[in-house]
């Protein structure tokens, strides 16, 4: 049996897809959730082969959802996102399902699925990690411009996912494949570039000065001269950042010295 999982915040749309999916005698769903933080405990618990994933949820979306899953299992996509978004969805996703679905295109995206997928991927769980991660930062990249990352962080913290306001991030730190986002009080790892916090983080706030950090200048008190080619940004927190020659060049232009 292939196990699947239904994550939408609306009662109807799940039941909607539930009805739709009796059809495939070999597809048992295993649970439903109505918000991320349900979804990433029901996945863990069941791990499933198979999701069906509403984007735009309360509390947390479905990329950050995606996120905090470790083995990723296939998606297909009910939303209701624009079109623009959608046409680049089909060549990262299993396949998507523009709101309001009918019951054909419905048994197309399941087909999809079941046609690819592997007998190990059908019964037990996951796919292949590195495909599944590699499709979900392409959608993130198409979802940038309706992301709340811009102005929030959902992180682990053990077993507990925190909300983690932009406002209160001193300055992330390249870390491998990771990145460490600071706060007063302690760091949490996220699997993401600083390409991507560059890029989606307000400029206006926080600015990339080496290859290494991206600070918040909300917390930059003081440049520091090393030597006559090093500098150094102070935090309040006691923090000091090397400035590379760049990021030195883009603080002087952003304060007007």
């Amino acid at each position: 049996m292939t196990k699947v999982i239904l994550i939408d915040d609306e009662p109807l749309a799940r039941q909607i897809v539930k009805e739709y999916l009796a059809a495939f005698k070999e597809i048992e769903i295993v649970a439903e959730c109505g918000d991320g933080f349900e979804a990433v405990k029901a996945i863990q618990q069941y791990n499933p082969a198979l999701i069906f994933l509403d984007i735009q949820m309360p509390k947390i979306n479905g990329f950050e959802t995606l996120e905090l899953i470790e083995k990723k299992p296939a998606v297909i996509f009910t939303t209701a996102f624009d079109e623009y978004a959608l046409k680049a969805f089909e060549q990262n996703a299993v396949d998507y399902l523009l709101k309001p679905f009918n019951e054909e295109r419905f048994q197309k995206a399941v087909k999809k699925y079941l046609d690819f997928a592997s007998p190990l991927e059908k019964g037990a769980g996951t796919i292949d990690n590195s495909t599944a991660n590699e499709k979900i930062e392409q959608l993130e990249s198409v979802s940038k411009k309706h992301t709340e990352e811009a102005h929030r962080v959902v992180v682990k913290n053990g077993t507990s996912i925190l909300i983690l306001p932009t406002t209160q991030i001193i300055y992330i730190e390249a870390y491998d494949d990771y990145v460490k986002i600071f706060n007063n009080e302690t760091f949490y790892l996220k699997k993401k570039t600083m390409s991507y916090y560059e890029e989606v983080l307000d400029p206006s706030q926080f600015v990339r000065v080496h290859r290494s950090f991206i600070l918040n200048l909300n917390y930059l008190t003081k440049i520091e001269a090393v030597d006559k080619n090093n500098n150094l940004a102070l935090l309040k927190n006691g923090s000091k950042i090397p400035l590379s020659r760049t990021g030195y060049s883009k603080l002087k232009e952003i304060l007007n010295i």
